[in-house]
């Protein structure tokens, strides 16, 4: 079997068994083919499944550095190209992993193959002040009632209950509708399903919009546009663009970091990290841990709560 079938199928499983996002099912698409075009030239004809099996260490830092070459030539930052890179290689994995599984080969010299480390990104929240204002401020730029409710709500539920932009766009009117006293039903990365508790003011900013939404059907999306048409990302992100102009704030302002200064207050209150782990569904605690790191108030209170911090 030739490996663009291979990787068909394995796209197809990602898609359809393991529920991942079309976007990212696009990226490990142009990652691995791109991997599979460099491998094509470097042996002189597409690699069959025996020829994939065979590959040495030695193969795969010849793509790696092949791959650094040309990451020199395109923009962005050195840290930026190295996670770029640091992507491939997981990509890659994944697709071995999936030959391993479902072929047998054996993916022991890429396992041996060190990834390109780019310095860990921390969380950049806005203020306290900043992030209770943004809902009002927001839906004050609207034009019309109907987006200066949708918007109000919509983004006191990102702060109010740490959401993803897609988690939140993803929502339909059933799901508000069987929302109860103890939360949400949202879904996930990786199509996991998490209960969201929803505060007063986040169950109000809903209601007021729930009542003025136009769509009766409970099929029909949560947010809408103009057209009736579940919203986009894209329009999301592209107000709030407009907000942080006015206000004097930095790029780092988008939706996401709503769901980042939800956690760090969170923290910063004294929350337990597997509390806000599973508030924020992520699979790892060690990515929740990022926000200890990012909050140095946190580390200093947790510094001189040693006892030879004590005079």
């Amino acid at each position: 079997m030739q490996m663009h079938e291979c990787l068909e199928n394995w796209l197809d499983w990602l898609a359809h068994e393991k529920r991942a996002r079309p976007n990212t099912v696009q990226a490990y698409r142009t990652d691995v083919t791109a991997t599979l075009a460099f491998l094509t030239d470097h042996l002189g004809q597409e690699p069959d499944l025996d020829a994939f099996s065979a590959l040495r260490t030695a193969d795969f830092r010849a793509w790696l550095a092949y791959d650094a070459g040309r990451a020199e030539g395109r923009r962005g930052t050195p840290d930026g190209r190295a996670r770029s890179r640091a992507r491939r290689v997981s990509a890659l994995r994944s697709f071995m992993q999936y030959l391993t599984t479902s072929h047998g080969i054996n993916a022991s010299a890429l396992r041996q193959l060190k990834a390109p480390r780019a310095r860990k990104r921390l969380p950049r929240p806005l203020s306290r002040d900043m992030a209770c204002a943004a809902p009002v401020e927001i839906a004050s730029l609207a034009n019309d009632p109907l987006c200066a409710a949708r918007d109000e709500a919509l983004f006191t539920l990102l702060y109010g209950a740490g959401l993803r932009i897609g988690e939140a766009l993803a929502l339909n009117v059933r799901d508000y509708d069987r929302s109860t006293e103890i939360g949400l039903r949202v879904m996930g990365k990786g199509g996991k399903e998490r209960i969201v508790p929803l505060l007063p003011n986040v169950m109000k900013a809903l209601s007021m919009w729930r009542a003025q939404h136009p769509c009766p059907l409970l099929e029909a999306p949560l947010f809408v546009g103009l057209r009736g048409k579940r919203l986009q990302p894209a329009v999301a992100r592209r107000v709030m663009q407009v907000w942080r102009e006015q206000s004097g704030l930095d790029n780092s302002a988008t939706p996401h970091a709503l769901r980042h200064s939800f956690a760090t207050h969170l923290l910063e209150g004294g929350a337990d990290l597997r509390a806000i782990q599973e508030l924020l569904g992520h699979a790892s605690l060690s990515t929740t841990q990022n926000y200890t790191l990012a909050d140095e108030k946190h580390l200093l209170a947790v510094w001189q709560a040693h006892p030879r911090a004590r005079k």
